[in-house]
């Protein structure tokens, strides 16, 4: 019995939050579907350690957390590094000044290197504190600092560029 309340306790978790980790997971693969299969390896993952995560505090923040190590995990692995993902725009996507200004933010977030995209997916977001970030990420908030500073700079320099290439054409 009590393997069937913990099953159906993790089913509702992962029902009520699949999107929200799902679009998580987008923003950093910047792939829809790199995203699906980094959730079900994440959920995956929160499966086999559920007694532990349903006793978390903050169960939003266990599965985050998984996720990202997960991404960047994925970042470090020989396969990654042999596989390519398209940088074409999915069909059936309309012109749109809303949609051009989010696939401008897309494309600057997938330049970041991985550690920095995580960094401003649980900064800004996420909208986590810094010590937050950094408990979820591994390491120090002065990382984390860094990370964003260096994140926010790249980003800055990708908008200036795109205004100024905007009004050369």
């Amino acid at each position: 019995m009590a393997k069937q309340s913990r099953d159906a306790e993790f089913t509702a978790y992962v029902a009520s939050r699949a999107g929200w980790l799902r679009k998580v997971a987008y923003l950093l693969s910047s792939d829809w579907h790199r995203a699906d299969d980094l959730v079900q390896e994440s959920i995956t993952k929160l499966y086999t350690n559920w007694a532990r995560a349903a006793r978390a505090e903050n169960l939003d923040g266990y599965a985050r957390t998984v996720l990202v190590n997960t991404f960047l995990a994925e970042q470090r692995s020989s396969w990654r590094r042999r596989t390519r993902t398209s940088a074409q725009t999915p069909d059936g996507v309309t012109a749109g000044t809303d949609l051009d200004v989010s696939m401008d933010l897309r494309q600057a977030l997938a330049a970041l290197p991985p550690k920095q995209r995580a960094t401003v997916v649980l900064r800004y977001y996420c909208d986590l504190s810094v010590e937050q970030t950094a408990e979820a990420m591994g390491c120090s908030s002065g990382n984390v600092k860094s990370q964003s500073s260096r994140a926010l700079g790249a980003l800055r320099l990708s908008a200036a560029l795109r205004v100024a290439g905007g009004f050369e054409g």
